[in-house]
C-alpha cells in the first residue's frame, strides 16, 4: 500500500485537473513578418480541444496590445473587429487564419523578421476553469509562407 500525504494528494489532483484542461492541441502557429514602421500583424494557428472550451484571450511580450479578431463579409464589405471569444467545439479543429479568426498583435515593440520565433500565451476557458498555454510561433514572410503544408 502506498501512502501519500494530503499535500501530495492535492498536488496530484491539481496536476490531473490541469492535464484535463490542457488538452488543447496547438498546431502550425505562425505570425506574419512586418516591415519597419508597421504597427501590427496577425498570428495564426490551428486549435483542437479534446473536451471543448473557448479561446478567450492572448498576450505576447512583442506587442503592447493583443486581441482576438474576426474578419467577415458584411454585405460587400470585409470588416475586422475584436471578439471576446472563439468557441472550441469538442474534438473539432478551429483554424485561426487570414480572412477569419486570428490573433492581432498591435503596437509592436520592434519589427518581426522571417525566421524569428515569438512567444504567445493563449488563455483557454473550459468547464468553468481558465488555463494559459505557452506557444512559440514562427515568423514567416509577409506572404504568410503560403500556409506551409496547405
Amino acid at each position: 500500500m502506498i501512502r501519500i500525504g494530503k499535500a501530495a494528494a492535492f498536488v496530484l489532483l491539481a496536476v490531473a485537473s490541469g492535464a484535463a484542461l490542457a488538452q488543447v492541441k496547438v498546431e502550425d502557429a505562425w505570425v506574419r513578418a512586418t516591415v519597419e514602421g508597421q504597427p501590427a500583424t496577425g498570428a495564426f494557428m490551428r486549435l483542437t480541444s479534446a473536451e471543448g472550451g473557448a479561446l478567450v484571450a492572448a498576450s505576447s511580450p512583442v506587442a503592447a496590445v493583443v486581441e482576438i479578431h474576426e474578419m467577415k463579409m458584411e454585405g460587400n464589405v470585409m470588416k475586422m473587429g475584436a471578439v471576446s471569444r472563439v468557441a472550441l467545439p469538442p474534438g473539432q479543429t478551429v483554424e485561426l487564419k487570414p480572412g477569419g479568426y486570428h490573433v492581432m498583435l498591435i503596437n509592436l515593440k520592434a519589427p518581426l523578421k522571417a525566421g524569428q520565433s515569438i512567444p504567445l500565451r493563449l488563455r483557454i476557458e473550459s468547464k468553468g476553469a481558465t488555463r494559459e498555454i505557452e506557444v512559440r510561433a514562427e515568423v514567416r514572410d509577409p506572404s504568410g509562407g503560403a500556409m506551409r503544408g496547405r
